[in-house]
């Protein structure tokens, strides 16, 4: 026997909603809509479903519709940031050239944390506008320190300046301060280095550190930054542009050896806090730098191996004079150091630009307008006019010689006279 019409709507009800369709729904279950096409497709059928009378059938649609409006979506990270985000809490460091003897060795932020007394203000060594340096000490005994520059923006360093920092890391020269490591974390990024303790260059020519330098001792420095960057230049896997020569960045051992820091790192640490741009040919001049900037930086906006050289000339006129590259305090020329030395050398008169606290000798004098003639060199205006960071080297050794040859008797001759004196007086 035939169905009745009202039977078979009945039945074709029933067998939606056991297959979870609403009535309407025209059969088989299709891939789900998008949530835009899901909304506006629900008012169309919640008509058919009132007439039906599943009010429970519809409540639950409305309640799906809004749950997969509300859940909140998952950024999906690139296999750059994965990497980077792995390496976020592990660094694994060398400390054999600290003193531990243990090569290879893991250090962790843990043991950082320990280090400085979980970051003490005690040991602070300097603090700057982004950025703190704290003294550490290991458990072997061994010193470090650790540099905690903020993060503006709380984004995490590339993979790109992960593989400078891994260079950097395998670069070793005794004038190069070393780096041990680089943690980051959510809010800053650590940069842990050799600790050198007997101050920077630019505090011993203030005399705010040790008992003043001679000739001699600034010559050992001038030579020393020179080999330090010349090394950076000449890197065999990548050429490293320091981008922030300046004297507050040059350590004095306890020797008066120079170790230069910052190298890289200027950028890579202003990448990380999101403030600048990486090192490198398009890295930013570094803060603190004024009067070492290469004039040419400011029409290209690009850093080279000659713009070292720049600042360069800059640091070996303030080894001379013993004055900073701009003191605001004197008037006229003198208001800036290298210019007003290099005048004064060009106009025969090299002893009046030296620092007063230098000896002057027939030798001292030679050897600083040799100096000043290497910084005139230097800061030349032109790029291709300036010589490369390794004939600079190759200038102050040749200096340095001639400055002994020519000290040396007379020293000789000024402590026999002084011995003929003690012994006259012996006599009498």
């Amino acid at each position: 026997m035939a169905a009745s019409p009202a039977a078979s709507r009945r039945q074709s009800t029933t067998s939606s909603r056991r297959s979870g369709e609403l009535p309407g729904g025209g059969g088989a279950r299709s891939q789900r809509p998008s949530y835009g096409r899901q909304f506006s497709s629900y008012s169309a059928r919640s008509s058919q479903v009132s007439r039906s009378g599943s009010f429970t059938a519809a409540a639950q649609r409305v309640a799906g519709a809004f749950t997969s409006c509300f859940v909140p979506r998952v950024k999906v990270k690139t296999e750059e940031e994965e990497e980077v985000k792995s390496r976020g809490t592990e660094c694994h460091v060398s400390i054999d050239s600290v003193g531990s003897g243990q090569e290879g060795r893991a250090l962790t932020i843990a043991d950082l944390s320990k280090a400085t007394s979980n970051f003490s203000e005690k040991n602070i060594v300097k603090q700057g506008g982004s950025s703190t340096m704290y003294r550490g000490k290991l458990k072997d005994g061994s010193l470090i320190a650790v540099k905690c520059v903020r993060k503006l923006n709380g984004q995490y360093i590339t993979a790109e300046l992960w593989r400078e920092l891994e260079t950097l890391q395998n670069m070793e020269h005794q004038n190069l301060a070393r780096l041990l490591g680089f943690f980051e974390r959510t809010n800053d990024s650590l940069i842990v280095l050799e600790y050198v303790s007997n101050g920077s260059l630019r505090e011993h020519l203030d005399e705010s550190c040790g008992n003043g330098l001679e000739l001699a001792q600034r010559l050992n420095i001038a030579i020393d930054v020179a080999h330090a960057i010349t090394y950076l230049h000449e890197f065999k896997e990548n050429p490293i542009i320091h981008g922030g020569i300046r004297s507050s960045v040059v350590l004095l051992t306890h020797t008066l050896a120079a170790k230069v820091t910052g190298f890289g790192l200027l950028g890579t640490a202003a990448s990380a806090s999101g403030s600048g741009t990486g090192s490198g040919s398009d890295a930013t001049p570094a803060k603190g730098a004024a009067g070492y900037v290469d004039p040419e930086y400011l029409t290209t906006y690009q850093l080279t191996d000659k713009s070292d050289v720049y600042s360069f000339g800059v640091l070996l006129a303030e080894l001379v004079t013993g004055r900073p590259p701009v003191e605001r305090s004197r008037g006229g020329e003198a208001r800036l150091t290298t210019k007003w030395a290099l005048q004064k050398c060009r106009g025969g008169e090299a002893v009046v630009a030296m620092d007063p606290r230098m000896r002057r000798s027939p030798a001292s004098v030679a050897a600083v307008e040799r100096m000043l003639a290497l910084a005139a060199q230097c800061v030349a205006a032109a790029r291709k006019d300036r010589p490369m960071m390794r004939r600079c080297a190759e200038v102050l050794w040749a200096i340095r010689r001639d400055y002994h040859r020519r000290e040396e008797p007379r020293c000789a001759c000024h402590a026999g006279r002084t011995d003929r004196r003690v012994g006259a007086q012996v006599v009498h």
